[in-house]
Order: structure tokens, then C-alpha cells, then sequence
């Protein structure tokens, strides 16, 4: 059975970049559809573009999610009312970003490891909810 997996907007920034960590989201990404399944919610790839588009500008931006969309990441376009309601139990206990309660959402609903590197938000949900985390660094 495969391995479920969430991207979060730090771990894909990572991997493109070529950053500390961004070997092993492309290690997770080369598997087989029979080893890993990844997805990300749009609402954190929205956190990707709108950072690039910043820095870099809008071409650049573009040419990331034209990249992105080729890759084995399946992008939910939405938030179901499942996890619509685990983020907002998961951002009404804890201080976070809405983005992060939702990646938090996804991976909580469909039983997946959330791959970040986001520690100051997420050790303290690693230690008191039932969420599993494949850390970069």
C-alpha cells in the first residue's frame, strides 16, 4: 500500500529552490505511484506563487506552477467540509497561518505525513494531535 503524503508551501519552496531539505521532497516525489501518493491543498501552492510572484515576478511564478503541475502531486482544488472542519478545530487550539491549518486538515482527514520543515509552528502538534510528519530538516 502507498505511502499518503501533504505538501506543505515550505517543503515545495524546498524542493525548488534546491534548499537544505529539498533532496528529500525529490526523493518522495521520484517514488512510484505504488510507494507515495502526494497531494497538496491549492490554498498552499497559492503560498508558493504568490512568493515567487513577490520576489521573482509574475513569468517566474507562472513557469513554478506550470512545473509544479507536471509533477506527482495531486492538487486539491477546494476544501472539503471533513477538512474544513479538522482545520478549524487545529487553528482554534493552535497559533498558526490558515494555510498550515489546512495542509494540517488534509493530512489529519486523509490519514497522510505532512512533509514540512515548519518546526516552530508544527512541534507542538507533533506532540498533541495524532498527525504524522516526515520533517526536511
Amino acid at each position: 500500500m502507498a505511502t499518503k503524503y501533504v505538501l506543505d508551501a515550505c517543503a515545495l519552496f524546498a524542493f525548488v529552490n534546491k534548499e537544505v531539505g529539498g533532496d528529500i521532497v525529490r526523493d518522495i516525489l521520484s517514488k512510484d505511484s505504488n510507494q507515495a501518493i502526494i497531494y497538496m491543498n491549492k490554498l498552499n501552492l497559492l503560498e508558493v506563487f504568490y512568493g515567487i510572484r513577490r520576489a521573482e515576478g509574475l513569468a517566474k511564478a507562472e513557469s513554478l506552477y506550470s512545473m509544479v503541475l507536471r509533477l506527482p502531486i495531486i492538487i486539491i482544488d477546494g476544501i472539503t467540509d471533513d477538512v474544513f472542519l479538522e482545520a478549524s478545530r487545529i487553528k482554534s487550539s493552535h497559533k498558526m497561518s490558515l494555510a498550515d491549518s489546512i495542509a494540517l486538515g488534509e493530512a489529519s482527514v486523509m490519514e497522510a505525513s505532512l512533509i514540512t520543515s515548519d518546526h516552530h509552528e508544527f512541534d507542538i502538534i507533533e506532540k498533541n494531535e495524532a498527525i504524522q510528519f516526515t520533517w526536511i530538516r
